[in-house]
């Protein structure tokens, strides 16, 4: 199974952190914040990884190689302006294949078991939600009781920007800059998304405030 890590945002929050290093390459805990999502997509059975980029990508491509030293295969889907959530999906589905695949955000930072999103599921999307941070309380999808994802209902948790998706739900669209929320919520629409509630750490590293406050967490022995 395959997984894309989503990295081709400006990080426009993140400045003046962000003028020469891309986001995912920013570190907190010694780390660069997408090496996390490398080693755990690897050690949860993924085969390889699509990295897109955009904002000085040729450094993320540089800094990460073809993967040789994490111990699982690096391809790259080089956007130049960035294309948006689902646009960048669809411009890397010649890499990605025709099953399912993994996809991460390459701004977060969470202790959620990547290895749950690798198992067999029906559904073409099935998300990982979060509590909603403070810097989001309304939340983005209501999760009923029986595991489906809705548009509509209370209580709202906070999509994670972790999930399993099919490609065929890209694989019509227009080759351009698109966003991912309408697509999702067609799709719920349908009754197409499944999901579930991950209780733990879950950072969003949106500001360099927060990054700070990871960086002193996982500083901790």
């Amino acid at each position: 199974m395959k997984a894309m890590i989503l990295a081709a945002g400006y990080g426009k929050r993140m400045r003046p952190l962000t003028d020469h290093t891309p986001k995912p390459l920013l570190q907190a805990g010694g780390k660069a914040l997408i090496e996390y999502h490398i080693e755990k997509l690897r050690d949860a059975g993924i085969d390889s990884l699509v990295i897109n980029t955009g904002w000085l990508g040729d450094r993320l491509a540089a800094t990460l190689g073809d993967g040789r030293r994490f111990g699982i295969p690096i391809l790259y889907s080089h956007e130049g302006t960035p294309l948006e959530t689902a646009g960048g999906i669809r411009r890397a589905l010649p890499l990605l294949g025709d099953a399912p695949f993994v996809l991460v955000n390459g701004d977060i930072w969470t202790d959620y078991d990547l290895s749950r999103l690798v198992a067999d599921r029906p559904d073409p999307v099935h998300l990982v939600l979060a509590d909603n941070p403070d810097h989001h309380p309304g939340g983005d999808f209501h999760l009923t009781e029986g595991g489906r994802v809705r548009d509509n209902g209370e209580p709202r948790l906070t999509y994670a920007g972790m999930g399993r998706f099919d490609p065929a739900l890209f694989a019509e669209m227009p080759d351009g800059e698109a966003k991912l929320a309408p697509l999702l919520r067609a799709a719920m629409a349908d009754d197409a998304v499944s999901g579930e509630h991950h209780p733990g750490q879950w950072w969003d590293i949106g500001t360099p405030e927060r990054l700070d406050e990871l960086d002193r967490l996982l500083a901790r022995p």
